[in-house]
């Protein structure tokens, strides 16, 4: 117990010491913000569309230069009854969510040998670490000459911009797993395929499912470059066909699928995170 000094007691002062009923009575103050709900979630997208809608009645945003969210609207629905939509939509779909595929399955994969084994760390980290420093686009020409200008090119190069972040927070958080954990499956005599599955793979689970949104992020806005190359099919293409005819409404058309679909993307991803992780509390649940 700390002693209070003679002067102070022969002052007759003394210390204010808070009953715990009086701690106990006091509200808590709300140090973090409370979770939203899923729809609240989309007020920043709803208000762009609600302020780009109202600059175009009003005159501010000439239609030959960015057509008003309403009439992109009915465009697209007019594409889709006419059947001249729907087509290039599952070829966009089809070249991302394979290329999509594809790199979560490898970077999973090189991941997992790099952080669980020196001798794949020192073969596979460096080279991913050259290629994260390699932006995709600069492999166009090369994977031209290697792939040709067909599906193949675009998958490929799809999967190496996804392979990036896959790896990247998936090897992180392996290699930050507590090794308290390691020793308590030493402990338990676990073989190396039951560590694997039942610590490596839920240890590691936080840092992929971070890598999964930026990969499904990236295998869209990599897809918005690679088809304007020599492609007959997809979203791509037909912006890229309605630049050259002035279609502005088109256009607009082709960025809000590509936002739409970017968006579901990364819903899907947070909800299923939410479902595997349901264990954690954390600030976000």
């Amino acid at each position: 117990m700390t002693q209070i000094p003679l002067e102070v007691r022969v002052s007759g002062w003394q210390p204010q010491v808070r009953s715990p009923v009086a701690v106990q009575g006091k509200k808590a103050m709300a140090l973090v913000p409370p979770r939203l709900s899923p729809g609240m979630l989309l007020a920043g997208p709803v208000l762009l569309l609600v302020v780009w809608e109202a600059a175009s009645r009003l005159g501010y945003l000439s239609p030959e230069t960015l057509t008003a969210p309403s009439q992109a609207l009915r465009s697209g629905y007019e594409m889709v009854l006419d059947g001249s939509l729907l087509p290039h939509l599952l070829a966009s779909a089809g070249r991302a969510y394979t290329g999509l595929f594809l790199g979560i399955l490898v970077g999973v994969l090189l991941a997992l040998a790099a952080g669980l084994t020196r001798t794949g760390e020192a073969l596979i980290d460096g080279l991913v670490q050259i290629k994260r420093a390699v932006p995709t686009l600069a492999l166009i020409p090369l994977a031209i000459i290697w792939l040709g200008i067909g599906e193949a090119m675009k998958v490929f190069l799809i999967f190496t911009a996804v392979l990036i972040p896959i790896y990247i927070n998936t090897h992180a958080a392996l290699r930050s797993i507590d090794i308290g954990h390691v020793e308590l499956a030493q402990t338990l005599g676990l073989s190396r395929a039951e560590f694997i599955r039942k610590v490596a793979l839920p240890g590691a689970l936080p840092g992929f499912f971070v890598g999964l949104r930026m990969a499904v992020s990236l295998c869209w806005t990599s897809l918005v470059v690679l088809e304007l190359i020599n492609t007959q099919t997809g979203i791509g293409y037909l912006m890229n066909r309605a630049r050259d005819w002035g279609q502005t409404d088109v256009i607009v058309v082709g960025i809000l699928i590509y936002a739409m679909l970017g968006l579901l993307s990364d819903a899907a991803v947070r909800r299923l995170e939410a479902h595997v992780l349901s264990y954690r509390r954390s600030l976000g649940s």
